[in-house]
């Protein structure tokens, strides 16, 4: 079992990052000091459950962890900086600080460091989430001690719960045109209800075709939420009304 950190420092640590075309450097005092950040830490960059659901969702969720009360959002990976910010620009994750524990330093003090030779990874960090405040680790979410890669507590809508538990945030979609006055409308309700979405252009995005493919309509706004077609601009008004 890993050792549960609450109520300790964060390791004091300095991390050499490339900034551009310059070596420079964050330490453990200028990320935590005087201010909340969450961080998740995960087995590698370009990894597939790192790639497709841990990293994008922290960056989705971004704007509501900021708006409750997060300075910053730190992912850290035993990965040297030159694949962390390969990463970051794959990703397009400008919501998230890339920190490359390439040494293993930091994750190993924290006591989460794992060998993975067995499919050539070598030493590589355990999959986590915590919150730091002034850098005292105020909670952390740590995978189950199990064999391959569990991923079932440190993801980002597990610690926005955490954070604030009145927020119950779904996945939407909304698929709109330019200028629609209806997916304005739309949009604007699902701001004012405190909810990120993914936006669809058609046209751009998905053809006309793709629309109705995917909700029997060739009308813009369509809404899904967490997988459920909900309709258009009246409708989502009707569903938050219920």
């Amino acid at each position: 079992m890993f050792a549960n950190k609450e109520g300790q420092n964060v390791p004091a640590v300095t991390f050499p990052i490339i900034e551009g075309n310059q070596w420079t450097s964050r330490s453990s005092d200028e990320i935590f000091s005087n201010k909340t950040v969450v961080v998740f830490s995960l087995p590698g960059a370009f990894t597939p459950t790192c790639s497709s659901s841990h990293l994008p969702r922290y960056n989705e969720l971004a704007p509501t962890f900021f708006a409750n009360g997060v300075d910053e959002i730190v992912c850290v990976s035993v990965n040297d900086t030159f694949v962390m910010n390969a990463w970051a620009a794959d990703q397009h994750a400008d919501n998230i600080s890339f920190i490359p524990d390439g040494n293993g330093d930091f994750t190993e003090a924290m006591g989460l460091l794992v060998d993975k030779s067995e499919i050539g990874f070598g030493k590589r960090s355990w999959r986590y989430a915590m919150v730091v405040k002034n850098g005292v680790i105020d909670k952390m979410f740590i995978e189950r001690d199990l064999p391959g890669d569990p991923f079932e507590v440190s993801d980002a809508d597990t610690m926005l719960a955490y954070l604030n538990p009145e927020i119950v945030q779904k996945n939407i979609t909304v698929f709109s045109k330019p200028d629609c006055p209806y997916c304005k409308k739309a949009k604007a309700l699902l701001t004012e209800k405190g909810l990120q979405f993914e936006e669809i252009t058609v046209g751009k995005d998905i053809s006309i075709a793709g629309l109705r493919a995917v909700s029997n309509a060739d009308t813009v706004p369509q809404i899904f939420i967490d997988g459920s077609l909900i309709g258009g601009s009246d409708d989502l008004a009707a569903h938050f009304a219920e």
